[in-house]
């Protein structure tokens, strides 16, 4: 990010120092740290509509009378004659009848040509009835048409009748319209074409309303009559009819002779037609020289061909049509009307036609359901254009027989869809031209443009996939898969990863249609850019998720080969869904997993295990985790494959992402499912371990200059160790001793809880016994985790596992005919441990609801890893008889749950779905790419804070080592004692760490803002803190000496969401606490987003955290533990200091390799080393100091001190400032010391300020403001201080 800053009158260095906020990187603020790994919910699909219906019988009842006028209707002379486009009086009564009737017929054809057509001409009432109930009867439950022509009969009357002939056609017969509904039946759709039409659909409505107070009554007495039953029947069957009416209840048809007698039903079924005419009769025909109607009767072409001028036309039309329906209805209206029934939606389409036209002559059609008036709407001003430039190049294609030039109407209506993605937005109203968007589909010339904007609109989010389905976009994309043409596969592809993000509905259209062979295509395709083939992979996994018809039609089209020759592709998001992909296709589906096995997919996978991206290592453990969970058959090779992974899997236990290890634990449950019985013995082995470990007294052989105890190897060893060690081999040590162990000179309760981390680890590290060894030992490790999710789902699993241990091994009361084996069955170690008598569970006395509640269960797991269970010493364990059962013990027989019944899951695979039904062509952590956006302004906002705050602070550095820093400027007893302190670098806060949680202050108002618990387990405690992001989005890393890191947002607890836990790994292992132990050390480097760790162990570990995946241990080559770590502050940042108990510091140059990168050892303290800082200039000194008080400078070049400075013995913590010439120093004597590097003492604290002021503690932390000079202290009474220089005092 570069900037204009000249308005804030900075220099060249001070505009490059604002520059360096924006070039640093953020850490833990993907979407993994900051949302919750769930899915969204599901919401239920509106568009599918939930039953397609087809109108496949037509009644075109017509009754004309021809010559003979209906007496209640006057008409002018001259009048309109024209029915269905034929003059009835241009030849014989009956022939007119009959080719009006052909002609009907044909018109309807037109929009249903599949349906059954009956003609009634002119009958009488029993014709009718048997018309109606015949095509009923054909239809069954489809859909029946009833068409009622009627120009030769009186209106229909208040009742609502219709008008029929006699036999001899001498009177008129009136037809109930409710006795027309019993015949037609439902569903069914009527149209009225007769004046005062509308009374019918009134009449309706009213039978309707009178049908409802017989229902009401009919639900309170059960001896309804006969006639209220049928008003109930036919009240619904009224409800769901549909009704199209000419006009009005008192409005009588057009008679001008300009225009058809059957105006409405030539709207309906000729719309094209009817619409040019009128046109020619509107004022805008007239601008257009030379247009008659006998000219555009002649206009060439034919409608069902849209590269002629009239097939153009009826596409615009329609297009328009649909666009008003879909802008001006409710959703549901819309469906059950447009898109339900071919017929009816083309007849309500050509119905917004007939209102546009018909209120013209004060006419206005009516509906049920009604319709609200679309007749002036703007979409029809398109309408009135195209006509324009259609019929303005008539003259010259009749005359001159010019080629037709196409309309620009889907061109123009694209660059408004494309006006709206640009600058619309989901506040604002959908964009009107979706409809349309769906019709250019149809085009080839329109088509890629169409599908390029289509996918810019799905990219907004699940509302806009919604949308796009709900106006009908489902069936043309489907069926665009069958096309061949290779620019059209990114944008289906990408189209097809929206709509299944949204709706996994689609997977079984898309396997009915053979959908999935155009994805798989496009996935083997090498010439495909990665992000294409990525969402290929995507569409694949959401097609065979849950659905065995999917996985079967894909493992036949080779998906599993395919996606194991990409494994190793650059393109990370590529290598996450290949792996997911093959998660789901085997997933429960034996057939592909064998597939899997066949092309040793299980092994390609293992290169995945150490992906430097996490989402790829978690998606890797859980297709790893599918793959050795959905076995249903045993055979040797299938366990062998399963151990195989499953030895595999263990390796990731200390992954540095909760993700990875999340989908461990369910690996793991996985296994654990298809060998419960061996791992339950094992849990028994581990049960009986620590009841010895317990019981055997260690015997200490010495004492290190760290203080640490050597113990005998022979009583350190656990049975277990021995048990499955070969060859009497001995434990080895990290430093590469063969013959003594390490153990913790602590309390014993501290050491129960070491030693028991320690003796997994040691299983762990050196694959000691075989799948089930360590699988086991992998979750008692997760058990502990510092994820609570990690945690709780590893506890659930080993309660069952124990439970169903100590069910194995109680005695059973064996039945009579059973016989008998003393055999157990084989041990991890193929050795019987425990008598296991079969696979089925024992009896037990113990509730099962244990395991729900790990509290009050009886097998204690926490964060002490104690395994053991206490049994009744009376338990006969190895009685190979029937045991003697009580008569309490035969009533109470629970089953104990097994893990089968217990299925564990993550929505691990949900979340990553998230990432394509959110927008992926606008990344949410590309804040910068929107200069406009809030985001970029409130971080531009706080850079420039954060120079004005360096350049302010740089005044107080040039004088902090000339004057006095002990101005008292805060003080407060915090809730405990103080064991870290540290300044929020840009805000005035200070985070004090005591043994359990962090308490922050605002030390220039003197407030408490919030204290947390940081959760680490007890008899642990904070021993590092550090602030991350601290420039921008500011989070807090604490450190316990379990060698737990944890990571914290909105420490100050501002926000709703309060504290947040981003995410915890187990830094260190392995840790071997001392009589004075260090804990955990770290040092973090925001520049390269690399973590150091140390503390109570021989190494030195690197975490980079943005992978979460530990880079190398630099041993540290010293027989103690590591106090403090520095690195160098430049660029580079090769060198490493660290400083160690046994009074050393030493140097290491990171660059050259682990074993060999010590490159200097600083041997002149004579006690533990407090603290090591490298100065940050470019000749910057090492400074160290020790606990006996001597503060040694040194030059990275020598190995001797240039400098020493001798302060008091008893030095308990000692603080540089990063760029002021300033030390502080305190002790157990009460006192902090603050002087320069040429050991002036600049100032000596030893009370508070005040009348008579207290004597300050023992100090136990100190801390500098990275910038400003101001000095932080934590004292063993609790209270903690700030100090500053007095002429800053206030600032």
């Amino acid at each position: 990010m570069t900037g204009d800053y000249e308005d804030l009158g900075l220099t060249p260095e001070e505009e490059l120092d604002l520059e360096a906020d924006w070039n640093l990187p953020l850490a833990f603020t993907k979407q993994r740290h900051t949302e919750k790994i769930e899915g969204t919910t599901t919401l239920t699909q509106t568009w599918r509509m939930k039953e397609r219906m087809k109108t496949v019988s037509v009644a075109l009842v017509i009754c004309l009378n021809v010559g003979v006028d209906p007496p209640d209707i006057v008409k002018t002379q001259p009048c309109a004659r024209l029915e269905c486009w034929i003059d009835p009086l241009s030849t014989s009564p009956q022939k007119a009848l009959e080719g009006i009737g052909a002609n009907l017929q044909k018109q309807y054809e037109r929009w249903q040509p599949r349906a059954r057509y009956k003609q009634s001409l002119d009958p009488t009432v029993d014709e009718v009835k048997k018309l109606c109930t015949s095509l009923r009867r054909n239809a069954k439950e489809e859909r029946v048409l009833f068409h009622y022509n009627g120009h030769g009969v009186p209106k229909p009357t208040v009742n609502g009748e219709i008008w029929v002939f006699n036999k001899s056609y001498t009177q008129y017969i009136p037809l109930s319209v409710y006795d027309l509904h019993s015949w037609m039946g439902t569903p069914s759709i009527y149209v009225y074409d007769c004046s005062n039409a509308g009374i019918i659909l009134k009449s309706f409505r009213d039978f309707s309303t009178q049908g409802d107070k017989p229902t009401e009554e009919a639900a309170l007495n059960a001896s309804q009559t006969s006639t209220s039953s049928l008003a109930s029947t036919s009240t619904t069957a009224v409800k769901s009819c549909i009704q199209l009416a000419s006009c009005g209840p008192n409005e009588l048809l057009p008679m001008s002779p300009d225009l058809p007698a059957d105006l409405f039903t030539s709207c309906l079924t000729t719309p094209i037609k009817i619409a040019l005419r009128w046109y020619v009769l509107q004022n805008s025909g007239k601008l257009i020289s030379g247009l008659t109607q006998e000219r555009v009767d002649r206009i060439p072409g034919q409608l069902n061909d849209r590269r002629t001028m009239l097939g153009e036309l009826n596409w615009i039309f329609t297009a328009i049509t649909d666009t008003i329906a879909w802008n001006v209805l409710p959703r549901d209206l819309f469906q059950k009307l447009f898109r339900q029934d071919l017929l009816v939606a083309s007849l309500f389409r050509n119905f917004l036609l007939a209102e546009r036209i018909m209120r013209t002559y004060n006419c206005t059609p009516v509906s049920c359901p009604a319709l609200p008036p679309t007749y002036q709407h703007h979409m029809w001003q398109a309408w009135d254009l195209a006509l324009d430039l259609c019929l303005g190049q008539l003259g010259d294609i009749l005359d001159n027989g010019a080629s037709f030039k196409h309309s620009p109407f889907f061109a123009e209506q694209l660059t408004a869809f494309q006006v709206w993605l640009n600058y619309g937005s989901i506040d604002r109203n959908p964009p009107e031209q979706l409809p349309i968007v769906l019709q250019v589909l149809l085009s080839q010339v329109h088509r890629l443009r169409a599908l390029d904007l289509l996918g810019l609109f799905l990219d907004l989010g699940p509302w806009a996939v919604s949308l796009a389905l709900s106006v009908g976009i489902f069936p043309y994309v489907l069926k665009l898969l069958q096309s061949s043409a290779r620019e059209l596969r990114p944008l289906l592809v990408f189209i097809w990863a929206k709509i299944l993000a949204v709706d996994n509905s689609c997977q079984a259209d898309l396997v009915k249609d053979n959908g999935h062979k155009y994805f798989l295509s496009v996935l083997a395709d090498p010439y495909m850019p990665a992000e294409h083939r990525t969402m290929a992979a995507f569409v694949l996994a959401m097609i065979v998720n849950n659905y065995p018809n999917g996985q079967e039609a894909a493992m036949k089209g080779n998906l599993i080969t395919i996606c194991l020759e990409q494994l190793l592709d650059p393109a990370h998001l590529l290598r996450q869904w290949l792996a997911l992909c093959l998660a789901k296709v085997w997933t429960n589906f034996s057939a592909a997993r064998w597939c899997g096995v066949r092309d040793i997919a299980h092994e390609k996978l293992y290169c995945l295990l150490d992906d430097p991206e996490p989402q790829v290592r978690a998606a890797t453990v859980f297709a790893l985790g599918t793959f050795i969970s959905n076995s249903t058959e045993r055979s040797d090779h299938a366990n062998n494959i399963d151990h195989t992974v499953g030895m595999k899997l263990v390796n990731m236990v200390n992954d540095g992402s909760p993700l990875v290890r999340k989908e461990l634990a369910v690996a793991l449950g996985g296994l654990v499912q298809q060998f419960e019985t061996q791992f339950a013995a094992v849990a028994y082995q581990f049960m009986e371990e620590e009841r010895l470990k317990q019981t055997t007294p260690l015997l200490v052989t010495g004492v290190t200059t760290g203080g640490w105890n050597l113990v005998n190897v022979a009583s350190a060893l656990s049975p277990l160790q021995s048990y499955n060690s070969s060859g009497g081999s001995s434990y080895e040590s990290l430093s590469g001793s063969v013959d003594i162990t390490v153990i913790p000179n602590l309390p014993s309760e501290r050491i129960k809880r070491v030693s028991s981390s320690t003796s997994l680890t040691g299983i762990l590290n050196k694959s000691l016994g075989n799948v089930f060894t360590n699988g086991w030992s992998t979750l008692l490790h997760l058990a502990t985790d510092p994820f609570p999710d990690i945690q709780n789902m590893a506890k659930s699993i080993v309660n069952v596992v124990n439970l169903k241990a100590k069910m194995s091994a109680q005695p059973r009361q064996m039945k009579q005919s059973t016989t008998i084996s003393h055999s157990a069955p084989a041990s991890p170690s193929n050795k019987p441990i425990i008598p296991i008598m079969s696979e089925t569970p024992p009896p037990s006395t113990h509730d099962s609801s244990a395991l729900i509640n790990p509290s009050t269960s009886e097998i204690p797991i926490g964060s002490k890893y104690r395994y053991s269970t206490q049994f009744s010493r009376s338990r006969k364990m190895f009685d190979k008889g029937p045991s003697v059962v009580t008569a309490d013990e035969k009533e109470e027989e629970p089953v104990v749950p097994l893990v089968k019944n217990q299925p564990m899951a993550t929505e691990f695979f949900s979340w990553c779905c998230i990432h394509f039904a959110q927008s992926v062509k606008r990344l949410p952590e590309d804040h910068d790419l929107d200069l406009e956006s809030s985001t970029h302004h409130e971080r531009e906002f706080k850079f420039i804070r954060n120079a004005n705050l360096r350049r302010e602070a740089r005044s107080e550095q040039l004088r902090a080592g000339l004057g006095r820093l002990d101005e008292e400027i805060f003080v407060n007893k915090n809730t405990s004692l103080p064991t870290v302190i540290r300044f929020q670098p840009y805000e005035p806060n200070i985070a004090v760490a005591d043994k359990e949680g962090v308490s922050v202050w605002n030390w220039e108002q003197g407030v408490h803002i919030h204290h947390f618990a940081n959760h680490n387990p007890r008899n642990s405690r904070i021993t590092s803190m550090d602030f991350i992001n601290a420039h921008d989005k500011t989070l807090l890393l604490t450190g316990s000496d379990d060698g737990a890191v944890r990571v914290w947002n909105d420490f100050c607890g501002l926000t709703e969401a309060g504290t947040q836990l981003l995410t915890a790994w187990q830094a260190l292992s392995d840790m071997l606490p001392s009589n004075r132990g260090s804990g955990i050390v770290t040092e973090f480097e925001q520049e390269s987003s690399h973590l150091l760790v140390s503390g109570d162990v021989r190494l030195i570990r690197l975490w980079d955290v943005n992978r979460e995946m530990k880079l190398r241990d630099i041993p540290t080559g010293a027989d103690s533990c590591v106090t403090s770590l520095s690195t160098h502050q430049s660029t580079d940042r090769s060198l490493l200091i660290a400083g160690c108990g046994d009074g050393s510091v030493r140097v290491y140059d990171r660059r050259i390799p682990s074993p060999d990168c010590r490159i200097m050892t600083l041997r002149e303290h004579k006690g533990w080393v407090v603290k090591v800082h490298m100065q940050g200039c470019t000749n910057g000194k090492i400074v160290s100091a020790s606990a006996a008080g001597d503060v040694r400078f040194w030059d990275p070049r020598s190995t001797e001190s240039i400098h020493t400075v001798n302060t008091a013995n008893g030095l308990t913590a000692l603080e540089v400032h990063p760029y002021a010439d300033v030390i502080a120093c305190g002790s157990v004597n009460q006192m902090i010391r603050v002087f320069n590097t040429s050991g002036d003492s600049l100032s000596v604290i030893k009370y508070h300020e005040g009348f008579m002021g207290q004597r300050i503690g023992a100090v136990t932390c100190l801390a500098f403001h990275p910038y400003k000079v101001k000095l932080a202290a934590g004292s063993t009474d609790s209270f903690i201080t700030v100090h500053s220089t007095p002429e800053n005092k206030k600032r």
